[in-house]
């Protein structure tokens, strides 16, 4: 199995230094084949998602970690990354920032994948790397939509998506939490919303628009309908983390625990490969806000995001104090808060123009 075989996973490292490893195996069969099993990147990549695992990593993590590991061991022709270093990690880093000209946030996700990979995995941290170029880091002001906009692109959704977004700019949440929130997240009576393991791994509190009340019920609605029909086909159970169900065993299989947004499609866990629903993904809102983008002729580079970004400009604007706001958005410093009392400053009011002295309005 390990010589030969179309799907061989060992054979994609012929012609490189596993290549010549393996041609040892006619003379030392058992010892090279246990050499390659504990020291080829495949095996590298397991061990690479067991220790993210351990460390309650987001699947997000993972997939971004094992993917960078994977382009650094291409970059580098397949060799294995304990023969590599840290003038190996610079030459990758700076490549990145070179040829690919990459942004600064790649380049930094690049980096701290390495760096999980040879402190974690290797156990073999890192040194000076402080000789790899650098992409640039440019400091970008937020997109904010006024309300009008806002009101014309809820307006463009369908009642999900509009409800999502309802969400998103009527209590600042990022779109990954708002799809992650579970049944038992709503409280009405006291009108907010709990967020779990945020950014961060961080929990907070965020208000919730009393016009959305109703819908979230009707909505909930529909959804419990789906949950009913699941559990008469056998299914309804959802993911919970490993510690709650172990503790908690039949929780996965209570309404409470339920995706407030769940998918169409019933889909395999990729942890446990179990079949179950999930909540919607990504991509299904992304795409329909572009659609509603276009739709709505708004010329300006908006993203699900500028929600969040609209209602932290917009809050501010209410009288709203930073501070709040800071724990509103779940932002660790307040320096990053501080980045819409810049947006505020660049609007129309802060600066009066000197044409309006030349050419006064008419208006």
């Amino acid at each position: 199995t390990l010589r030969s075989g179309k799907n061989n996973e060992l054979s994609h490292f012929s012609g490189s230094s596993w290549g010549e490893d393996l041609q040892t195996l006619k003379s030392y069969p058992l010892l090279s084949a246990t050499w390659i099993l504990t020291n080829s990147p495949m095996k590298l990549i397991e061990q690479l998602q067991e220790t993210l695992r351990l460390r309650h990593c987001s699947y997000r993590t993972e997939q971004a970690y094992v993917g960078w590991t994977k382009r650094y061991i291409r970059y580098h022709k397949l060799r294995h990354p304990i023969e590599l270093h840290d003038e190996h990690v610079v030459a990758f880093l700076t490549h990145l920032a070179v040829k690919r000209r990459v942004s600064a946030s790649t380049q930094n996700q690049a980096l701290n994948a390495l760096a999980y990979l040879y402190r974690y995995v290797l156990n073999r941290p890192l040194g000076d790397i402080t000789a790899a170029a650098r992409a640039q880091h440019p400091q970008k002001l937020r997109c904010v939509l006024s309300r009008d906009e806002v009101k014309q692109l809820l307006l463009m959704l369908n009642a999900t998506n509009r409800l999502i977004g309802s969400l998103l700019y009527g209590s600042g949440m990022r779109l990954t939490e708002c799809l992650q929130l579970r049944v038992k997240d709503i409280d009405y009576e006291y009108s907010c919303v709990h967020i779990h393991n945020g950014k961060g791994k961080k929990d907070r509190i965020v208000t919730l628009a009393p016009q959305l009340h109703q819908p979230i019920r009707n909505h909930l609605f529909e959804v419990r309908h789906v949950f009913d029909r699941d559990r008469v086909n056998g299914f309804g159970k959802v993911y919970i983390p490993p510690a709650l169900s172990r503790k908690y065993k039949s929780a996965k299989a209570e309404w409470k625990w339920q995706f407030v947004f769940p998918a169409k499609r019933m889909g395999i866990d990729p942890s446990s490969g179990v079949k179950q629903r999930h909540h919607i993904q990504m991509s299904t809102f992304q795409k329909a806000f572009r659609t509603a983008l276009r739709q709505t002729r708004i010329e300006k580079a908006a993203s699900p995001h500028t929600l969040r970004h609209s209602f932290a400009t917009h809050s501010l604007e209410n009288g709203l104090d930073i501070r709040t706001l800071q724990q509103q958005l779940g932002h660790s410093s307040l320096e990053t808060t501080e980045i819409y009392t810049h947006v505020l400053k660049q609007g129309g009011q802060a600066v009066r123009s000197p044409l309006e002295d030349i050419f006064p309005s008419t208006q």
